[in-house]
Parts: structure tokens; sequence; C-alpha cells
């Protein structure tokens, strides 16, 4: 049976029979794997500390269906160091990631824009604009992305005094010049669009990716997002 090389990293880790785990890994070759990794939980087991979120690693998996086996895995560069809010930003990540991509399917654009943005939140302290670049990166690259700059009745630009809706696989419909809830300023969206960050266009990128991604995910509330409105974050009106 082949055995496939791939460099990826853990998305979901859960226990799995007596002495295993389940591991669903994002590849850049393949995608989301997911394998099972026997002995692992045992205490003589060298794979547990590689096998954690935020390591770089080489997995070797075979077998012919969509639940691997688990033959080798190794690191390929340091664990990145992530704390306090930045840690729930890359947890936000992993899970959205997990839920959305269907298994052996390969993604490598979202893999890089899944490095990128990992990167970035050791880097920096402002999250919520890698979060919505993360956002809009992925419902591009899953066919899902929305057209912010034109009208999805006319094709013309957005104009920027207008109000726009957002509408579920047509794009910015226009409302008038008189803001209507639900609505959003043509120049907040083109901001977004444009990736052109401020408290505004920030604002409107999460109510507009919120939205797109809750078709995807489903009514299942986000484990992640939840855990983060637990923490202290929540006494200074932040959310995921």
């Amino acid at each position: 049976m082949a055995t496939e090389q791939l460099n990826g990293f853990v998305l979901h880790r859960r226990a799995y029979r007596e002495t295993s785990f389940l591991i669903n890994f994002f590849t850049m070759e393949n995608g989301k794997v997911s394998a099972i990794v026997k002995g692992a939980r045992g205490a003589k087991s060298d794979k547990k500390s590689l096998l954690q979120p935020f390591q770089p690693l080489l997995v070797a998996v075979s077998g012919r269906f969509e639940l691997k086996n688990l033959q080798q895995v190794e690191s390929t560069g340091a664990m990145l160091r992530l704390s306090g809010q930045a840690l729930y930003c890359a947890l936000y990540l992993n899970e959205v990631l997990n839920r959305v991509l269907a298994d052996d399917i390969p993604h490598p654009e979202i893999f890089v824009l899944y490095q990128q943005s990992l990167h970035a939140l050791v880097d920096s302290t402002h999250f919520e604009p890698i979060l919505r670049s993360f956002e809009l990166g992925l419902l591009d690259a899953l066919g899902y992305g929305i057209d912010l700059t034109h009208d999805a009745d006319t094709g013309q630009p957005l104009a920027e005094s207008g109000y726009y809706r957002i509408q579920a696989e047509l794009g910015c419909v226009y409302q008038g010049d008189i803001r209507l809830s639900g609505c959003h300023l043509g120049s907040s969206l083109l901001k977004v669009a444009g990736e052109h960050w401020d408290a505004e266009s920030l604002q409107v990128a999460k109510a507009v990716t919120r939205k797109a991604l809750g078709e995807l995910l489903g009514s299942k509330p986000l484990m992640s997002r939840e855990l983060f409105k637990q923490t202290h974050f929540r006494s200074k009106g932040r959310e995921l």
C-alpha cells in the first residue's frame, strides 16, 4: 500500500478507541486528511508531543479510503508561539477550516493563506484585520466570494453614498441612499474589498463574512468563538 508524504498542520485531534488518536491534518498536497494514529496516547509514544496544533509537520500516511493510517511524523520547523488572544484567533482558524473543508481535496492557496495568517498572528497585536482577510480569502478560494465592488443588478461600480444589501449567491443589491437595517454603505464595502481596514470596514467585513460563512458552517456554534467569549477579552467588547 503506497505511503504519501505530506506537509501540514494538525487541525483537530481527539481520542480514538483506547490508545489512539483520530487527527485531521491540513496539508499542502491533499488538503484536509483524516488519519488514525495508533498507540499515540500511550505513555511511551514519541508522537504525542509532535501532534499539536501550529507545529509544522511532515507526515506519512497510507490507506485507500478517506480515513488513513499515520505511519510516521516529524517536525519541519519550530512550533508557532501563540498565546492569549492570538491563540484564540488561531484556534478559530483551525475550527473553521476543519468544518468547511472536505477530505482529500487539495487547496494549496488556502494552505498558503493559513500559514501567512498564523505567522501574522504571531507577529501582530492587531488581530481583527488578520481574521477578516483570512475569511475573505477563504470564501474566494472555496467559490463563495462576494463581489463587493459592483452592483449585482446593474454591473455598475458601487456608489460610495449608496446603501447595499448583501444577498446570498447574488452580491450587493442597491437599496437607496437612506440607511436601512442590514444594509451597508457603498464606501465601506469598497474598503472591505480593498482590505483597507479601519473600525468601520472591519465591522462591515465581520457582518459580511459571518453571514457567508454561516451558510457553510451551519447552525452548530463554533467552540472557539464560545471559548473566546468566556475569557476576559469579553470585557473589552471583542469577539471573533
